[in-house]
């Protein structure tokens, strides 16, 4: 068992990461996509909705939260801690913009989890000071997912950050099931993919071809 701000906690297993991104959907259910994936092998799942109204997301949200609560995948909401403690999710992901992990700990209920996206080993670090539960590296390849500026890490910046860090770092940024082995070999705890999954018409496919790529065995849950 995990330790979670001083609360007992059992493992969460980052090995297939979903942003379920909400304008990524392109028209199609993002609740059944979302169920369909984890069906297909995604263990976590990062609801993302940037241009989504409050009530709109809150909506969203708890219709996701219910259908991963029924197969016991954690939910975690990008950005919006609000949204995350009016649903019940299991946590946060914050980017560098986004509130400090410290001040949103103090909103938060215990045992909640926080994810912060980093891009250098000094972010990195960083947000382990700050009490972040796992890091979000990347971009580790190209990808067109999500306009960035920031510059590529690679394989050998995710395994620098490894060798540094203690808790768990998942690999973002351009990961297909061609690349997953080379991320999983330098180190990465999981892979956080969008495209990958949900740009594809069959997301169970997908999934099922990711996780058998990188090669994680699943958590009992």
């Amino acid at each position: 068992m995990a330790v979670l701000c001083g609360r007992r906690v059992a493992p969460i297993d980052y090995s297939l990461y979903l942003v379920a991104d909400a304008e990524y959907a392109a028209g199609r259910d993002l609740v059944d996509l979302v169920d369909d994936a984890v069906r297909g092998g995604v263990t976590i799942v990062q609801l993302r909705g940037k241009c989504l109204p409050y009530g709109d997301f809150l909506d969203l949200a708890r219709r996701v939260h219910d259908v991963l609560k029924k197969r016991r995948v954690p939910l975690l909401i990008n950005d919006r801690v609000d949204i995350a403690l009016a649903c019940g999710a299991a946590g946060v992901h914050l980017g560098q913009d986004d509130m400090p992990p410290a001040f949103a700990r103090k909103m938060l209920t215990e045992g909640t989890i926080i994810g912060i996206s980093v891009n250098t080993l000094e972010e990195a670090l960083e947000a382990e000071r700050e009490g972040a539960n796992y890091l979000g590296l990347g971009p580790i390849y190209p990808t067109a997912t999500k306009a960035t500026t920031l510059p590529l890490v690679g394989t050998g910046g995710l395994r620098a950050v490894k060798d540094r860090i203690h808790i768990p770092v998942i690999a973002i940024g351009g990961i297909t099931s061609e690349n997953a082995a080379s991320v999983r070999e330098a180190g990465a705890d999981g892979v956080a993919v969008v495209s990958s999954i949900l740009g594809t018409d069959n997301v169970r496919k997908a999934a099922r071809q990711l996780k058998k790529a990188f090669g994680a065995r699943a958590l009992r849950r």
